[in-house]
């Protein structure tokens, strides 16, 4: 059956999507109501997809536009159920499976199970419904050691989010200043610690050292910079710092930097001052 033959047979009852529901959840929930897999499903609806997780990840305008009449709903409804829009800088932060909840807004619908976007964001503290603080997926509040950066975690939550969900940014990527701060740094000497614990952002956030000497495994790389829970607000302060500081400070944090390390940091910090030069003339001459 072609793709076109399956879009033209609408389903009789369709479901109303959550806030902030995510694609796969509200096809799962239409799962469960017609009593199949939720791969069944999918399948039924879009073939040529691999996975649930695809359909999360990037829908082609021709199956968004399969989905929104099959379900009888606004593609634009379809599309922010989905990461579509997300640009590729921002996925390194988007999980794999769901890391937070947040235990005030409802987690059901229709008595079906409800999974939200948010759950999957790497960047969030916040429940973007309600704005209290979410919880990993165990129930336990993330947030602890760092208390003191509370009010800039929440700066730094919201320029990720503006820039993941709305394409805003200041003079650098945020989620590039992610990555910068969780390359590897020339560590104090502390016994006992293995030296490749260290990273950028302790150099911002000294209190960060100190929590990581039994956490060695719990730091991610740049290339997936998706820390636990309680570690969050930690890198989301230091973003917010750094972008309020200006490229001033990436220089000041090359300082204690050395080797391949160093010089991968200093090359992002110069395309980094090349775009925000580029920027800066592009205004002065709007202003002309």
């Amino acid at each position: 059956m072609s793709t076109t033959q399956i879009c033209e047979q609408r389903l009789p009852v369709r479901l109303a999507p959550c806030a902030d529901e995510l694609l796969s959840s509200w096809i799962a929930r239409h799962a469960a109501f017609y009593a199949i897999s939720p791969s069944g499903m999918l399948q039924h609806c879009l073939p040529e997809l691999p996975s649930l997780r695809a359909a999360d990840l990037n829908l082609t305008e021709d199956q968004l536009d399969c989905i929104a009449h099959k379900f009888s709903i606004e593609r634009s409804t379809v599309r922010r159920m989905t990461f579509s829009n997300i640009p590729q800088s921002s996925r390194r932060m988007i999980a794999s499976e769901p890391r937070q909840l947040c235990s005030t807004c409802p987690r059901t619908a229709d008595g079906l199970p409800v999974i939200l976007r948010s759950q999957f964001l790497g960047w969030r503290i916040t429940c973007p419904l309600c704005g209290g603080l979410l919880q990993t997926v165990s129930g336990s509040d993330g947030s602890l050691p760092f208390r003191g950066y509370h009010h800039a975690a929440l700066i730094g939550e919201e320029m990720l989010d503006n820039e993941a969900e709305h394409g805003i940014q200041n003079w650098v990527s945020p989620s590039e200043i992610a990555r910068l701060l969780l390359m590897r740094c020339v560590p104090k000497l502390l016994p006992g610690y293995e030296p490749s614990g260290y990273r950028v952002l302790g150099v911002i956030i000294p209190d960060l050292d100190e929590v990581m000497q039994m956490e060695i495994g719990k730091l991610p790389s740049p290339a997936s910079p998706i820390l636990p829970l309680y570690l969050r607000p930690a890198l989301l302060a230091g973003v917010a710092i750094v972008q309020h500081a200006g490229p001033e400070m990436l220089h000041m944090l090359s300082g204690h930097m050395m080797g391949e390390n160093k010089a991968r940091f200093d090359s992002a910090i110069e395309e980094i001052s090349d775009c925000s030069r580029q920027s800066l003339g592009s205004s002065q001459l709007h202003l002309i």
